[in-house]
């Protein structure tokens, strides 16, 4: 084939397919996957002991403050009941104190899941929306018990959850954006060193060379960033897949994470766009360092830098996502690097769109300046990497 008559799309086609299908079948892809799942695996081994452990900590009382009579005919009910049924453990507080049931719960002192006030004919239950349903039914079954027929029924029972307020909602979507930047970080960080391996590899065995000698460099420069691109979603779907089956299987063990601003089709399909993006910035970096390298050993101490470069960004996005549009928030997202990690932050708590379709024109722009930058950089180092060409000039002969 003439690479003469390929333009440079073609060419970077060429080099993207043959990288991407040669670290696909390798082997050591195979292991580079199988990483990320044993330590998964560990965490989750971890996190069932955690929970174990959890579990057999008190578990959380039913604090019943209705008034004298009622509380001491609950309790003896409870008790006659308790042998037959599982019911929560109770303990009874005097009407006074029921008055004002979000206190109870507040003091974490006392270990209240729920406050029962109201009477017998007609409970009232607050506590959180998961607690106060799962007591419902058990409420329901001592206090008609305890009122000696008195009911012909199970009585309704009163929930009261206790809302969060708009700050508190906030607060819940800050653990979501802090959720998502880490995430961000770890694949970026664990996917972009593939990069370097791969060309120091080539590069050892004279590969480039032949490359650079058949291919317009640039182009094995953009075919390179993109088949590590690509690499890098099979990768992503793989651990997915892995994940969303833990999930399924042990969603019922885990807290609900809260759910991002833009709702969470918007906020995944941000989150791999944003991803690209990340991967593609630091990608290029990479390989420009990797241009530079020779052997492995300079390859960890050229890295170093743009590795230091990554956790300044993920540090200066964490801080910044705790203030939403203050100075050093708007900062985050107008640097190149830091801006996907940043906009990431923001699609989770910020219901504004706009500033996503401005985000995503500026880091495009930013990705084509080091996609070019860094072809350049690496066009230079490589094809300096042979011997140094002998001059043709003729000696001067001296004078006689």
């Amino acid at each position: 084939m003439n690479a003469e008559r390929l333009s440079i799309w073609q060419a970077a086609y060429v080099i993207a397919r043959r990288d991407f299908f040669a670290i696909l079948l390798s082997k050591a892809f195979l292991f580079f996957l199988l990483g990320p799942l044993f330590f998964g695996g560990i965490s989750v081994a971890a996190g069932a002991l955690g929970a174990k452990a959890a579990s057999s900590a008190e578990p959380p009382r039913l604090a019943v403050a209705m008034s004298e009579g009622n509380n001491a005919a609950f309790a003896e009910t409870h008790e006659k009941l308790l042998r037959a049924v599982e019911l929560p453990s109770i303990e009874r507080v005097s009407s006074k104190e029921g008055r004002n049931p979000r206190a109870l719960l507040a003091d974490g002192t006392r270990n209240f899941g729920a406050v029962l006030t109201g009477t017998l004919a007609s409970p009232e239950l607050t506590g959180t929306p998961e607690q106060i349903g799962r007591w419902q039914g058990p409420v329901a079954l001592v206090a008609a018990e305890a009122a000696g027929g008195k009911v012909p029924q199970l009585p309704a029972v009163s929930l009261v959850p206790t809302r969060s307020s708009s700050a508190d909602t906030r607060s819940l979507r800050v653990g979501t954006a802090t959720a998502g930047i880490t995430l961000l970080f770890l694949l970026t960080m664990l996917l972009a060193g593939m990069v370097l391996s791969n060309l120091v590899e080539e590069k050892a065995n004279k590969i480039i060379e032949i490359l650079a000698a058949a291919i317009p460099m640039d182009a094995v420069f953009l075919g390179k960033l993109f088949a590590m691109l690509a690499i890098s979603f099979v990768g992503i779907a793989v651990w997915g897949a892995v994940a969303a089956v833990v999930l399924a299987l042990g969603a019922a063990a885990l807290p609900p994470l809260p759910a991002p601003a833009v709702g969470w089709s918007l906020f995944i399909a941000l989150f791999v766009v944003y991803f690209s993006l990340a991967y593609l910035l630091i990608g290029s970096v990479f390989l420009t360092v990797g241009s530079m390298a020779a052997t492995v050993r300079d390859v960890q101490t050229l890295s170093m830098p743009a590795t230091i470069l990554q956790l300044a960004v993920f540090f200066l996005a964490t801080f910044a996502m705790t203030d939403t549009g203050s100075a050093i928030e708007i900062l985050a997202c107008v640097f190149p690097l830091s801006s996907p990690y940043a906009m990431v932050a923001r699609a989770a708590q910020e219901p504004q769109l706009w500033t996503h379709g401005l985000a995503l024109v500026w880091q495009m722009a930013w990705v084509a300046i080091f996609v070019r930058t860094g072809a350049r950089l690496f066009r230079r180092r490589v094809m300096k990497s042979g011997p140094a060409a002998v001059s043709r000039k003729k000696p001067k002969r001296s004078p006689a």
